[in-house]
């Protein structure tokens, strides 16, 4: 299993809408970076993503699951570009901030802290679960 991260403006998709798909999921529609596209083709069926709210809010606030691979992504005129579809699998009990994260050096290396404008992401297994104790 791979570990990622995800992240949505709230006032686009919400965690509370994620969460209201159930298990049927949602399409990750809508992006257009190619270095973010390329993740999402590495996705597997059972890799876990954590939902991350950008804009203001700046934080970890849940955990997805790829519930269906790379397919096309019908908000793409051009057919240039895919998506995966995703299930909410839980809430964090803590909301895990950017500032949290950027001041464990154990995290510097993150591309969240390196590439601030990716929207999709890997994330190491050893960082998944400092994250993950964050939340706690």
């Amino acid at each position: 299993m791979n570990y990622w991260l995800m992240k949505s403006e709230p006032e686009t998709w919400s965690w509370e809408q994620q969460v209201a798909k159930g298990a049927e999921g949602e399409g990750w529609d809508g992006v257009r970076n190619h270095q973010a596209s390329n993740f999402m083709k590495e996705m597997k069926l059972g890799d876990q993503v954590f939902f991350y709210h950008s804009g203001k809010a700046r934080e970890v606030v849940g955990i997805v699951e790829v519930c269906k691979e790379y397919h096309p992504d019908p908000t793409d005129s051009k057919g240039r570009f895919g998506m995966v579809s995703v299930k909410a699998l839980e809430t964090i009990q803590k909301p895990v901030s950017l500032k949290m994260i950027k001041d464990d050096p154990r995290l510097s290396k993150l591309a969240l802290i390196r590439q601030s404008r990716l929207s999709v992401m890997p994330i190491p297994e050893d960082a998944w679960h400092i994250i993950l104790g964050m939340a706690k």
